[in-house]
């Protein structure tokens, strides 16, 4: 059955002191974070090492000391000392910045979970703390996610590696083929060789005996999967690996690592659906972080093997995307050129973050960064709120994208490298699967991008959003959301104005494969845990399920102790899954309970609301697959972020692997794709089920902003999905809820909706 939420302290005082676990950065813990050798390194060196034994090797000199204990460290909130985050801060590679507090602490606690087992964290414990950039974040649905990896797929020089979890023959996957016939191509044309390597999660037979199975050229070029034989990509060393932990454990991840030089980190599985997703576009020394979580989650021989082993990208020269062109796509008021909705945080007016709050500009906010009494999330904002912002001449118009390049170019070198990006004259043709025009530069896919989604003759900027949003599932639903001011446009892409690079951690999660919930300890959930423990404004989480054992009761400490906690959830997202036993239970009954369970002054700082399309004036359940939402991501105090692709369920917390970034002022926090456990029997092996899922954490008040604004103008959540705090349920103006929910309540015999939750899942049709 479910398991009830469970009673809190409502008499709970808040400290005054931020608190972390009270463990300890012992000196072997150390040691392993100034450690010169990597899993990727090793590999560097010895190529005739497996990622398995390297890993192996990593650790050989202390392998008797590793207790592998499955409930080490607990946590015990203690005020933290001036000691423990020095000895912290150095054991990260934090470039020209210095991590925050806050990011501090998270990564402190984070770290703690390594000491008694370092393959919790699934990367190497020296690439942990890093640093890095972000000049782009995508807010949008699945094509928008895979024009964008099909554009860094064409401009790869050596490598490809990308990971997903379901991979079903489609539109989005046409994205993906499309680009690797074209790299081909250019590749021929410039005598070069492309290896590439692609894993995903398709349950087969032959998986019972080896879960990472190397599927054969027969087998990834069906109708299924179609990826292109051999004589299509001649110039691509493709390998692919179907990984899946037999009965139920899922590969979770989804990423893609490009030349050792860039790295995205998504939502979304590489399958058509009607969700809005997320992605973050991350570069610098990062990046060799999650190339050797790539590499411990391929598991078997590299054949062959990677170009960049010996490239890593701490050691890269090159320019980054920050160029000119990325520059000249912000307008003087902030805005995309030829757009209004302003982008750049520096130049946006002041508002309360979330909810119908966010609705206006908030002027005791702006008086507050006037004075220098903001908080630093605060102080970068310029721009007086009531400035209006003048919307530019359409782009249709005015600008148009000069580094397309057709499907059939065949050499990269017919592109310059450097083009003025804004011309008149020409317009930009969509990029689809059927006709790709692929761009040279991020501001080129930004521009074209923005384009796609401009009203045409005769249309409405709501019809507008919602032709974008009926790309291949959902078509026909039609807009019933008012217009929305010029200013409030959709943005599927955010650019980033250029900035130095600044602390990343990566914090991940290792399987587990019992049915027992003891696998609690690990960097994952340490940085959840202390993100909401450290928090003193507010708490932001988007997710498709909420019902995590212990988040929730972290969840209400926090509203207990006069913190507000926004949770932006997708009503009826996995409903069966979540009902079998131990699984946490499904949205409503969740929302409900805590509702029921808070105090009256409690309740007051919990804000929940059902995700709303950008398009909608209403919640749809997500068993209409026509307006879902499967974002991952927590905002801290408005300056600290996560992203990824592990939901906030039991599933992700006791047995998926995880991966998260951290930054400062990124916080980005991966949770490592190698595995969600799932077992039947306690007499299964530890290792029998797994699921990988990734995260990125921001400590960026800048970034943060900006996916704040962002997530705002790209769904209008907070301005229609609001329960009412007594029951948390729905209701409109007339006091009628949503149709076609499960309820609050789950009915009789919830767990055979559980199974059969559980069989969608498998065939890649039920919630990931």
């Amino acid at each position: 059955m479910d398991q009830p939420i469970p009673e809190q302290d409502t008499n709970h005082a808040r400290k005054d002191d931020m608190a972390d676990s009270g463990c300890e950065i012992t000196d072997r813990l150390y040691r392993w974070c100034h450690c010169e050798d990597s899993v990727s390194s090793i590999l560097a060196a010895n190529a005739d090492l497996t990622p398995a034994q390297a890993w192996d090797k990593l650790f050989e000199s202390d392998k008797k000391d590793i207790t592998n204990s499955e409930n080490a460290r607990k946590a015990t909130a203690e005020p933290a000392t001036d000691e423990k985050l020095r000895r912290t801060r150095e054991c990260g590679k934090w470039g020209p910045g210095q991590p925050s507090e806050l990011f501090t602490r998270m990564y402190h606690d984070a770290l703690c979970t390594l000491e008694d087992d370092p393959k919790r964290g699934v990367v190497s414990p020296c690439l942990m703390g890093s640093s890095g950039t972000v000049p782009l974040t995508i807010i949008s649905v699945l094509p928008d996610i895979v024009r964008h990896m099909s554009n860094l797929i064409v401009r790869a020089e050596k490598e490809v590696f990308l990971a997903t979890n379901f991979w079903q023959n489609g539109v989005a996957t046409r994205y993906i083929t499309n680009a690797m016939r074209e790299l081909s191509r250019r590749a021929e044309a410039r005598g070069t060789r492309i290896v590439m390597k692609i894993i995903y999660d398709r349950g087969n037979p032959k998986q019972l005996i080896d879960p990472h199975h190397s599927v054969p050229e027969s087998g990834y070029t069906g109708n299924a999967v179609n990826l292109p034989p051999a004589k299509d990509i001649p110039m691509i060393d493709l390998q692919v690996i179907n990984y899946h932990q037999p009965l139920v454990g899922t590969f979770h991840a989804k990423y893609m690592v490009v030349d050792r030089k860039i790295g995205v980190v998504q939502s979304d599985n590489i399958q058509d659906n009607d969700n809005l997703e997320m992605m973050v576009h991350i570069e610098g020394p990062i990046v060799d972080s999650l190339y050797d979580v790539a590499m411990i989650s391929w598991h078997k021989k590299l054949d062959p093997p990677m170009p960049c082993l010996h490239t890593p990208a701490a050691m890269a020269t090159e320019p980054t995307s920050f160029g000119d062109n990325h520059a000249n796509l912000f307008s003087p008021t902030g805005a995309i050129k030829g757009h209004s909705a302003v982008v750049d945080p520096a130049k946006m007016p002041s508002r309360n973050p979330y909810g119908v709050e966010a609705l206006s500009v908030d002027n005791s906010r702006a008086d507050a960064a006037k004075d220098g009494t903001a908080s630093h999330s605060l102080r970068d904002t310029t721009t007086d709120p009531h400035e209006t912002v003048q919307r530019s001449p359409s782009l249709e118009q005015n600008s148009t994208v000069t580094s397309d390049v057709p499907l059939g170019a065949q050499n990269t070198h017919d592109v310059p490298a450097v083009q003025p990006s804004f011309q008149a004259s020409k317009t930009w043709p969509d990029h689809t699967s059927d006709d790709p025009h692929y761009d040279t530069d991020i501001a080129g896919e930004v521009l074209r991008v923005q384009a796609t989604i401009s009203s045409k003759p005769n249309e409405s900027r709501m019809q507008a959003v919602s032709r974008h949003l009926n790309h291949t599932v959902g078509k026909g639903v039609q807009a019933n959301a008012p217009d929305c001011d010029p200013v409030d446009e959709m943005t599927p892409y955010i650019p980033h104005a250029g900035h130095e690079p600044f602390p990343i951690a990566l914090v991940n999660r290792a399987p587990y494969g019992r049915p027992k919930h003891k696998a609690d300890t690990n960097p994952q959930n340490a940085a959840w845990l202390s993100a909401l423990r450290n928090a003193r404004r507010n708490v932001f989480i988007q997710t498709p399920t909420l019902n995590a054992q212990p988040l929730i009761p972290a969840i209400m400490e926090a509203c207990e102790r006069g913190l507000d906690v926004y949770c932006y959830v997708c009503l009826g997202y996995n409903d069966a899954g979540e009902m079998l036993p131990l699984q946490g239970g499904h949205n409503e009954k969740v929302v409900n309970q805590l509702y029921t369970k808070l105090s009256p002054a409690g309740k007051q700082h919990l804000k929940w609301y059902w995700y709303v399309a950008k398009d909608q004036s209403r919640p749809i359940p997500a068993l209409q697959k026509k307006r879902s939402c499967h974002i991952k991501l927590m905002i801290v105090d408005e300056e600290l972020g996560i992203i990824g692709n592990g939901n906030q369920d039991t599933q992700s917390w006791y047995h998926s692997q995880e991966i998260n970034l951290s930054k400062d002022p990124l916080l980005v926090i991966l949770f490592s794709p190698h595995g969600q456990c799932l077992s039947i029997s306690p007499d299964v092996p530890e290792k029998c089920f797994l699921m990988i899922v990734l995260y990125i954490v921001l400590d960026s008040p800048a970034i943060c902003r900006a996916w704040i604004d962002g997530l705002r103008r790209n769904q209008n959540t907070g301005m229609y999905g609001a329960v009412d705090p007594k029951d948390g349920i729905w209701r409109d103006e007339q006091g009628q809820g949503i149709q076609g929910t499960t309820g609050v309540s789950s009915g009789t015999f919830p767990w055979l909706k559980g199974v059969a939750g559980a069989v969608d899942r498998l065939r890649g049709t039920g919630g990931f």
